[in-house]
């Protein structure tokens, strides 16, 4: 259903949509909706077989059969094929060496990274380019991106009242991944970033109501 979805939106937005998958994580959305969220092994088995049951109907012309322990398709195809010749672009989220980026490296045209500080983040860049190149896929078939927490204030007064409020310091979330400061400390961390490779920055913005505060700082960035 996933496939079909995607397809659809896919082909409805002219080729907009990126497919972003994952193992899972948060166990109160999974119980709301009814679904085992798993021990992080078994979870990671179930991904893998989802990514392999997506794949397949997104690019095989001809029925699909899976007879895997989470997910069982006999002769499935998805019609109407997608427009955009193996459907819409994968993303793979996450930060594991083990099972994520050989994922990305067999599935996705997209790697997400989460929370990671630049130099965390230069070196599994890194590490997805060897794996790359041992598959023979070209370094640049996948796109880098990275989603990183945001702490911003029109003045230092404002950074420093927003730091002191969330009980952790400058250093520590400097050291988490986050994005902190002014508009020029905020450029500045953004250029660092950008110097490890990644082509896309999604900021966390975790204040929801601070409306201003969002638009000072696409102003700021923008």
């Amino acid at each position: 259903m996933t496939a079909r979805m995607a397809s659809a939106v896919d082909d409805l937005s002219g080729g907009r949509l990126v497919l972003g998958l994952g193992a899972g994580w948060q166990v109160r959305e999974h119980e709301l909706f009814g679904y085992d969220l798993l021990e992080p092994a078994a979870r990671f088995d179930r991904f893998e077989e989802g990514l392999e049951v997506i794949t397949r109907l997104l690019n095989s012309d001809a029925p699909v059969t899976v007879e895997g322990k989470y997910f069982q398709l006999h002769e499935a195809a998805l019609l109407p094929r997608p427009i955009r010749p193996g459907g819409p672009r994968i993303a793979i989220g996450g930060n594991g060496q083990k099972r994520t980026l050989p994922y990305v490296v067999r599935y996705a045209g997209e790697w997400n990274a989460v929370y990671l500080p630049a130099e965390k983040m230069k070196s599994l860049n890194n590490k997805l380019d060897l794996l790359l190149d041992s598959a023979g896929r070209p370094q640049e078939s996948v796109r880098r991106s990275v989603m990183l927490g945001c702490l911003f204030g029109r003045d230092p007064e404002k950074v420093k009242e927003k730091i002191t409020s969330s009980n952790r310091t400058y250093e520590a979330w400097r050291q988490l991944g986050a994005i902190v400061g002014t508009g020029d400390q905020i450029r500045e961390q953004l250029h660092e970033v950008e110097q490890t490779g990644v082509q896309r920055v999604m900021l966390q913005w975790l204040d929801l109501d601070d409306i201003e505060g969002i638009s000072d700082l696409a102003r700021e960035i923008l």
